[in-house]
């Protein structure tokens, strides 16, 4: 058998005899260097890091462009990091899946430890260390839309955010907390500049990063347990940047099948195992092959050649016309749309879906009213991302994506993903009266909320911060009975702070509720919406 660790990789015939590409380079003696002197820290190592951050660092690895690889660091959810990276000496194999069912297989060994980022424990000291170091160029960040908030919807303050800032730098819980602590660490040691990179799929994923960091400095600096320096330090972005970003690649949960494909090429312990919290892990990960990754050259103290592994390096302007194309228009708010009516009809892959024709009609529609206020942003034009992910990407039945996993955290991605397209309408005087798709993916979420499928069934909810507040709001109306429905949506579809503007201000709050009340009316009310709305649109 094959063993996914540094002594296995001896058995290089082995691993050829399985096509699976092996480093080719030293894999103990980059970790050895990178733990003495860290160029690249990352928060939130899941399987997009895994899939897309680290095989790109790794090709630098293997050319010589690089001689150092990636520190993973863990703000919760200690154990799980720790039964990811031990067992394996932090080797991951990577699958990209290709839509004729071939697929490429890698073993990546960018990833040169993995710390716990608890001041109670003794890894604290050696990120303290790391911060200080001023080889360090730059932290990453892929923690979700969620890891960057500070407050719930109704603009409070988290409790765990609460106790941060009345506790100070030194006993930091909040995953950004921690960060402006470490960063402290550093100003207090001369100070050398570094680059906070947020890669997640949020608008402005950078000015989020910033702008929650910059909040808890100054509150720790208001109560007197950091400088005003530190202040002024931290805010200017010649010593600590926040370029933006915007990445795109399909990384689903690991696939049953392909651990027994993996376990049938002689590979031991391709297990897949789920936490205490409901996180699932694997020692590889599959994922597409189609990447995108356009990042705001802003690095005061040095970067990676990144370029080198295909990333796009730019201006803010380009990263941001490219961000709000693809997490706006071309394929977040439609992998949002399939999330939601595919957990309402029943069903399991993204990619069965895409022979839905009512929901190959819905993402279309989608796609074409929010076309028409979309930039492009030069390097990549709307149309060709659009016809790709239509036709090539969401379509690709290697790719075990769900619409369950999708439709997590969808109140933190509506605002994201539909939002902008909303306020540009709004601002440059454009009409909403003829929005018909993107109302009625509001009354399908509306309607997910209620936890019943479209047969009657009572349906298991995706995990969502905001579910314990919406809920509620919903407990009076009844999924068969469009008399229950009165008033009770008004709280909901009035949130800004969900939809990026009042829906009745903008006059589409009546149209989402006439949707979601045809959707009340029985068995198959979900599956007749959509046709109602195809016959109407043809």
């Amino acid at each position: 058998m094959l063993h996914l660790n540094i002594r296995g990789l001896q058995d290089h015939s082995g691993w050829q005899a399985a096509q699976i590409a092996l480093p080719r380079y030293d894999v103990a003696a980059m970790q050895q260097r990178t733990l003495v002197h860290p160029k690249w820290l990352h928060f939130g190592a899941g399987n997009i890091f895994y899939a897309f951050l680290a095989a790109a660092q790794q090709t630098l690895l293997n050319t010589g462009a690089a001689d150092s690889g990636i520190v993973a660091v863990a703000s919760h959810n200690f154990r799980a990091a720790e039964d990811k990276f031990k067992p394996h000496d932090g080797l991951s194999l990577l699958v990209r899946m290709h839509a004729d069912g071939t697929s490429d297989k890698e073993v990546i060994g960018s990833v040169a430890g993995c710390l716990k980022a608890d001041w109670q424990d003794g890894d604290w000291h050696r990120l303290q260390e790391m911060f200080r170091d001023p080889a360090l160029q730059m932290v990453s960040f892929t923690i979700t839309e969620k890891g960057y908030a500070l407050c719930d919807m109704n603009g409070q303050l988290l409790p765990v955010v609460q106790t941060d800032l009345s506790a100070g730098p030194d006993r930091p819980r909040h995953t950004l907390s921690i960060v402006v602590s470490l960063l402290h660490s550093r100003f207090l040691a001369g100070g050398t500049p570094a680059a906070l990179v947020s890669m997640d799929n949020c608008a402005q994923n950078g000015k989020k990063l910033r702008d929650s960091c910059l909040a808890i400095a100054s509150a720790w600096a208001e109560h007197g347990f950091v400088s005003d320096a530190f202040l002024r330090w931290i805010s200017d972005e010649k010593t600590v940047s926040f370029p933006w970003t915007m990445i795109d690649k399909i990384t689903p949960y690991p696939s049953e099948k392909v651990a027994r494909e993996l376990t049938d090429c002689g590979v031991a312990d391709m297990t897949i195992s789920t936490s205490a919290t409901g996180s699932i892990s694997a020692p590889f990960v599959n994922a597409e092959v189609t990447e995108y990754l356009v990042v705001e050259d802003a690095f005061p103290n040095g970067r990676p050649p990144l370029e080198q592994a295909g990333v796009y390096f730019t201006d803010r302007l380009t990263v941001e016309r490219s961000e709000k194309m693809k997490v706006g228009t071309c394929l977040n708010p439609l992998h949002t749309a399939l999330a939601i009516f595919g957990c309402l009809l029943g069903y399991r892959t993204i990619a069965a879906e895409m022979q839905d024709p009512e929901l190959t009609a819905l993402v279309k529609g989608i796609a074409a009213e929010s076309l028409p206020v979309v930039e492009d942003p030069g390097i990549i034009r709307p149309e060709a991302f659009i016809q790709q992910v239509l036709t090539e990407r969401f379509p690709n039945p290697a790719i075990p994506d769900t619409p369950q996993r999708i439709a997590t955290d969808s109140s933190q991605k509506i605002p994201v993903r539909y939002g902008g397209t909303l306020q540009r309408y709004k601002t440059r005087g454009l009409s909403m009266a003829e929005l018909r798709y993107i109302p009625l993916v509001f009354a399908g979420w509306c309607r997910y909320l209620l936890a019943v499928d479209d047969a009657g069934r009572p349906m298991e909810l995706s995990p969502d911060p905001l579910l314990p507040q919406l809920r509620p709001l919903l407990a009076d109306i009844t999924w068969n009975d469009p008399s229950s429905l009165g008033a009770r949506l008004k709280a909901i579809l009035a949130k800004d702070s969900i939809f990026g503007v009042n829906l009745y201000e903008v006059g589409l709050g009546q149209p989402v509720e006439d949707a979601f009340r045809s959707m009340l009316e029985g068995p198959g009310a979900v599956r007749n919406t959509l046709k109602r709305l195809m016959r109407e649109k043809n």
